[in-house]
C-alpha cells in the first residue's frame, strides 16, 4: 500500500522570486538550459484597473493516477510505494515524449529537442526524503510558500483545493498536492472607472491620449507577451521564454 507524500503551494504568499527553481537546478546539479524539474510561471492578466500578476509553482505533482506511467511503452515510469513519488528508470526511456505528452502539467523533462534524448522529472527529492529532509524547495522558499509531507496530513492543516485558475483539471490524474488560492482582488478605494479613465483620457488642449476608454478596457493580444499560463510547450526554447524571470 502506497502512503502518498505531497505538495502544498500557497499561491498567496508566492512572489515569483525563482529561488525554489534556482536551488533544484543547484541541488540535481544542472547547468542553466531547458532542465527544469521545477518551474515558475508568472502572467498578467486583466486590464485598468483589474489587473494582475498571477504566479504558478510547477513541479511533478506525482499524481496518484499517473497518466505517465499509464502510457509509458517502455514502463520506464513507475510509481515508488514508499512517498507514492512517479520516478523514472532512466535505462528503459527510449526518449519518445509520450509521457510529456499525456502528462497535463508538462513535467517530463528534456536536455534538448532532439529525438531520443531521455526523460527527466522531479523525484521529490527522495535521496532527501530517505534522510529524513524535505525537498530541496520547500526548504529554500524564502516566503514558507511551499510545504511537504504525508498528503492526508496536508489535506487536514491546508484544506483540500486540488485546482487553481487556469490550471489544468485535477481529475483525471488526482496530482499529490493542495493549494491555497490568491486572495480575491478588492477595490479598496471605491471610485468610477468610467469616470477615472475620461478623466485621464483628457489633456486640454492637447490631443486626448487615447481615443476611447475601450482602448484602455479591452487590451489587444500581444500587448502583454504573457497574458496566460502556458504549463505544455512545443520547444525548449519556448519553455524557457515562458519560464524566464525577465518582464523587468
Amino acid at each position: 500500500m502506497i502512503t502518498q507524500h505531497g505538495f502544498f503551494f500557497d499561491q498567496s504568499r508566492c512572489t515569483g522570486c525563482h529561488t525554489c527553481a534556482v536551488a533544484c537546478k543547484s541541488w540535481h546539479g544542472f547547468s542553466p538550459g531547458p532542465v527544469k524539474y521545477l518551474r515558475i510561471y508568472e502572467y498578467e492578466k486583466g486590464s485598468f484597473s483589474n489587473v494582475r500578476v498571477h504566479f504558478q509553482w510547477l513541479v511533478c505533482y506525482h499524481c496518484e493516477e499517473p497518466l505517465c506511467v499509464r502510457n509509458c511503452p517502455r514502463d520506464a515510469l513507475y510509481k515508488e510505494t514508499i512517498y507514492g513519488a512517479v520516478l523514472i528508470a532512466s535505462e528503459k526511456c527510449d526518449g519518445c515524449r509520450i509521457c510529456y505528452d499525456v502528462c497535463p502539467y508538462g513535467s517530463p523533462a528534456f536536455e534538448s529537442d532532439e529525438s531520443g534524448v531521455k526523460a527527466q522529472k522531479c523525484n521529490m527529492c527522495i535521496d532527501r526524503l530517505q534522510l529524513d529532509l524535505k525537498p530541496i524547495c520547500v526548504l529554500a522558499c524564502p516566503n514558507r510558500a511551499l510545504d511537504f509531507g504525508h498528503l492526508r496530513n496536508l489535506v487536514i492543516r491546508y484544506g483540500d483545493i486540488r485546482d487553481l485558475e487556469d490550471m489544468p483539471s485535477s481529475k483525471s490524474t488526482k496530482p499529490s498536492v493542495v493549494f491555497k488560492e490568491h486572495a480575491k482582488k478588492r477595490q479598496l478605494v471605491p471610485y468610477d472607472v468610467e469616470k477615472a479613465l475620461t478623466l485621464m483620457m483628457k489633456r486640454d488642449p492637447l490631443p486626448d491620449i487615447f481615443n476611447s476608454i475601450v482602448d484602455v478596457l479591452e487590451v489587444p493580444e500581444g500587448v502583454i507577451s504573457r497574458n496566460r499560463l502556458v504549463v505544455k510547450h512545443k520547444s525548449g526554447d519556448e519553455l524557457m521564454r515562458f519560464t524566464r524571470n525577465d518582464e523587468g
